[in-house]
């Protein structure tokens, strides 16, 4: 599996462990292209056994996945080729979310940027993840959008950090700081950003030197949770809302404004707090 094999990916392989880094700029926008290859990634892994451990982490060290492509407003076809290939029950988010899920090998994101949205949600949707203290941010923004997360995100939460929590994330719509996220468990731990890779890779390493047979059988006993009501819901309240004008008029207002620029990342939720009324 060379790098050159993804537009959006760059993936290399040592010692049974897999390191996938995200490379979409300015911001790694969860959009088409980040979606076609991370579903091809992570297909291409299933059945590959030299493989225990898939490391995520990003090349940009200020955003990990920024949240799906907002332009999207404008293109509604664009991901029809992927639904043609996703499962019923599921939208095409949901769909990423358990392919994550539910692959064999143990997944870990190296979160050092910011992830809201539908980065949030691919975040939410691995094995582990590990955050770096005074860089990562975590933040589900659609309720500034006029929406609901529609990948995953409230089903993943309400198992992750309780309901009360997902609601006060949901619409709260803020971001919130490595610490925050760990003490919620939202993330596996929060780490100094400068130990960061160091720590993960020696969880990585540790993992895929364990004996033949381990890692799979640990997550046949651990499964993720059966979410197929929980998506049709979501499913529902996501699409219920999308259509509304206001929906539209936000996300237009805040590509207008400089959403899915790098200035206008860093703050996300003011820039679509401003859009408000």
């Amino acid at each position: 599996m060379h790098h050159d094999a993804y537009a959006t990916l760059r993936v290399s392989r040592e010692a049974g462990i897999a390191r996938v880094t995200i490379d979409n700029p300015p911001v790694n926008v969860l959009d088409v292209a980040l979606m076609t290859d991370l579903r091809r990634l992570l297909t291409g892994l299933r059945d590959d056994d030299s493989v225990r451990v898939i490391v995520f982490d990003s090349a940009d060290p200020d955003f990990f996945i920024a949240h799906v492509d907002m332009s999207l407003v404008d293109a509604p076809d664009a991901f029809d080729d992927l639904a043609a290939d996703t499962p019923d029950g599921v939208n095409v988010f949901q769909a990423l979310g358990e392919l994550l899920r539910r692959q064999p090998q143990v997944t870990i994101v190296k979160l050092a940027g910011l992830a809201r949205g539908g980065g949030a949600e691919f975040v939410t949707a691995a094995d582990m993840a590990f955050a770096a203290i005074g860089r990562a941010g975590i933040g589900q923004v659609e309720a500034l959008m006029g929406i609901v997360p529609g990948g995953g995100g409230t089903q993943y939460l309400a198992g992750r950090i309780g309901r009360n929590r997902a609601l006060e994330v949901v619409l709260g719509a803020a971001l919130h700081d490595a610490r925050t996220a760990e003490r919620y468990g939202w993330v596996n731990r929060a780490v100094p950003a400068d130990e960061l890779d160091d720590f993960v890779d020696r969880l990585a390493r540790d993992i895929a030197a364990l004996p033949e047979g381990v890692v799979g059988a640990t997550k046949r006993a651990i499964v993720p949770d059966d979410l197929a009501e929980g998506y049709l819901r979501e499913h529902d309240a996501w699409a219920g809302q999308v259509v509304l004008p206001a929906a539209e008029r936000l996300i237009r207002g805040g590509l207008a404004r400089g959403a899915q620029t790098r200035d206008g990342e860093r703050d996300l939720e003011g820039l679509l707090r401003g859009l408000a009324g």
